[in-house]
């Protein structure tokens, strides 16, 4: 299964920290990816995210934790290495243990 085929990876610093906020929307099979040097504790806000959206904690692959993130309002963490972000209902059928690939 496929979860999204358009995807950015979000790299430096300045774009890990601005992330998804102030865009009005994303496509449907888009993702922004947040890759970290180590496993650690990673915190996602939606401040100035006006749309739900996914997101994914993994370490080495594996999803660790899956949350919808409320607009505007919305907060999670969770331990991990690489962080998914995907519209609202893109991971409905994504679980806890299920490895997720980048594949370029």
């Amino acid at each position: 299964m496929s979860l999204a085929s358009d995807v950015d990876v979000a790299r430096s610093t300045f774009e890990q920290g601005r992330g998804l906020m102030f865009r009005r929307s994303i496509p449907d099979g888009y993702a922004l990816v947040f890759p970290f040097d180590a496993p650690d504790t990673q915190w996602l806000h939606m401040l100035f995210v006006p749309f739900a959206i996914d997101a994914l904690w993994l370490v080495d692959g594996e999803v660790r934790k899956a949350k919808r993130l409320a607009p505007f309002v919305g907060l999670g963490r969770g331990r991990a290495d690489t962080v998914v972000e995907l519209p609202a209902g893109a991971a409905d059928e994504v679980a806890v243990g299920d490895e997720v690939r980048l594949v370029e």
